[in-house]
């Protein structure tokens, strides 16, 4: 954090702009409306401007561009989100310079104490290190970070590494962040759930580029315990240790020490630095940095920098698998919640189920096709406020309990809506449910009647096989757990021969900015216009066509038809 303070608690302007020539880096502060309030000489040296023409301006409207050069969106700045954010970030970003070139610019920044108009933020830029070696050194020279570059890469590397909970994608992001930045190779072995070592991650720098080796990964030997080489000590969570090709050049110790003499046979390496990766509990793995080309070895400081590295890859291995846990039990959850549908002869039936998010695979949306004791088939959809494992859990219960009343009671499909209207609440602490309830009972001549009722849920739509398309408003009434008692009015229609009937939850026609007449007038008319589709085909394809591209809401479908007279 940074404060400017003349003594007396006042802050004023002239004495922001005294700060920034207290670091030997270009500097920018800005104040609370993001306007540049002072600069220091290297900032006009490296933007080509004087502070005359920064002082007083937009930092993001006057500097802050695409690579193409094209004015940049405000939401789509990351310097703009840690600005507004008020926390310290760090990333790379273009600029436009005073004299019209483009330049690529890492950023680090810091707010500074609430309160003070005249410095909100300071934002460091410099050149990033890959571009930019020490004054006085050439390429191969320049080994060591600035203490700028290693704030900015621990910034930076927070920032990137926890912004995601894929771990393939957090290996990769790490490759991208400290090579060539550190090092010319970056190899990744981590320990799996089975206690088995793989090494997943062999990366490096080619002609200026990231490459990934894919013939080096694959599956390593077991940790000894009593071996004293790096990687194995690594693996256990033993200290981080600089190696070099001659570590390994003894008799082996060990299977993992065979296949680290071949690492440095391939690879070329000629230093090299491996550190352990900690999770919260348990040793997550081992990270290893080597150099090729760069003729400099790897330094204590680097080997320091690695393990702060490494700690902030195990926070987010950690949280990464934690959620793949999570997704495996909500994957599983899934699986047995949402109902294999039943053989009903006469009948064709599909169903698909699209959660929220992919952080969420499964929620309140849900859909039921069962057959009750004298034969005929009943069919519900329905959606319980949330899309996450409890809104899961709470349409388990409703699900079971509906099935329980259709199958015991034998009642028309109001009187069955309102025995559950009158407990899911008391018995299941759900606050509120949509649902459609409805039975089907053969007819002649191939048409069925289809006898439902409604609890505040969209209607279903019937398509006959001529193209024509309507909405089942009849039997509408109430949502459940209102706590009013009410009667649940019943509907009858018959479905002729090859018509279609869907069901659908509220995703598939609402968005954000549109009314749900809209959507369900979108859904009319593709599901008239697929009537001679095959079912599943049907099904795809209405899901595909007609649910909203702004949609953020699970959505079930389940589709049915008719089939004509054997």
């Amino acid at each position: 954090m940074v404060a400017v303070d003349s003594g007396d608690g006042i802050r004023t302007r002239r004495q922001a702009s005294v700060l920034p020539e207290l670091l030997e880096a270009a500097v920018c502060v800005l104040d609370e409306r993001g306007a540049i309030a002072a600069v220091n000489a290297h900032a006009e040296r490296l933007l080509r401007m004087s502070a005359a023409d920064l002082v007083g301006q937009d930092a993001h409207d006057l500097l802050h561009r695409d690579r193409h050069g094209h004015p940049l969106a405000k939401a789509q700045c990351e310097g703009v989100e840690a600005f507004l954010g008020r926390r310290v970030r760090a990333g790379r970003s273009w600029y436009l310079r005073g004299d019209a070139t483009l330049v690529e610019l890492s950023w680090l920044a810091t707010p500074c104490e609430p309160g003070n108009a005249d410095a909100d933020t300071v934002v460091i830029y410099y050149e990033p290190a890959s571009q930019a070696p020490p004054a006085g050194t050439s390429k191969d020279e320049g080994s060591a970070l600035s203490e700028i570059d290693r704030l900015a890469l621990l910034a930076e590397t927070t920032t990137q590494l926890t912004s995601t909970l894929s771990s393939e994608e957090t290996l990769r992001r790490l490759a991208r962040l400290v090579v060539p930045r550190l090092a010319d190779w970056l190899v990744v072995d981590l320990i799996t759930e089975e206690d088995e070592v793989a090494r997943v991650l062999v990366a490096h720098s080619e002609h200026g580029a990231l490459a990934f080796r894919e013939d080096l990964r694959g599956p390593m030997p077991p940790v000894p315990m009593e071996s004293g080489m790096p990687l194995s000590r690594a693996l256990r969570g033993a200290a981080s240790t600089l190696v070099t090709p001659a570590t390994y050049q003894g008799p082996p110790d060990s299977g993992i020490a065979i296949e680290q003499r071949r690492l440095f046979d391939v690879t070329g390496m000629h230093s090299a630095a491996i550190a352990p990766i900690r999770g919260v509990r348990d040793v997550l793995g081992a990270l290893t940095l080597g150099r090729s080309e760069r003729t400099d070895p790897l330094t204590a400081a680097d080997l320091s920098l690695l393990e702060d590295v490494s700690r902030r890859t195990g926070i987010a291995l950690d949280n990464a698998r934690l959620y793949q846990r999570q997704r495996k039990v909500a994957e599983t959850m899934q699986r047995h919640l949402l109902p294999q549908l039943p053989s009903v002869p006469g009948l064709q039936m599909a169903a698909r189920y699209v959660p929220a998010t992919d952080e969420a695979q499964v929620g309140g949306d849900w859909y039921d096709a069962f057959t009750l004791a004298d034969g005929t088939a009943a069919l519900a959809i329905g959606d319980v406020v949330g899309h996450d494992l409890d809104a899961a859990a709470g349409m388990a219960q409703v699900r079971s309990m509906l099935r329980a009343y259709a199958w015991t009671g034998r009642e028309a499909p109001g009187a069955i809506m309102k025995r559950l209207d009158e407990s899911v609440t008391p018995l299941t602490g759900v606050p509120m449910v949509t649902l459609v309830f409805g039975v089907l009972t053969p007819g002649p001549d191939g048409t069925w009647r289809f006898d439902w009722t409604n609890a505040g849920h969209p209607p279903p739509l019937l398509v006959t096989h001529d193209g024509q398309a309507r909405y089942l408003t009849e039997g509408h009434g109430p949502l459940l757990s209102t706590g009013l008692s009410t009667t649940h009015e019943n509907a009858s229609v018959v479905l002729p021969a090859r018509s279609t009937l869907v069901f659908y939850t509220d995703g598939l026609v609402e968005t954000r900015t549109d009314s749900i007449d809209v959507g369900l007038d979108r859904l009319r008319r593709h599901a008239a216009s697929l009537a001679h589709r095959p079912l599943p085909a049907f099904t795809d394809l209405l899901l595909q066509r007609a649910r909203p591209t702004d949609n953020f809401d699970d959505v079930a479908i389940l589709t049915l038809r008719t089939l004509p007279p054997q």
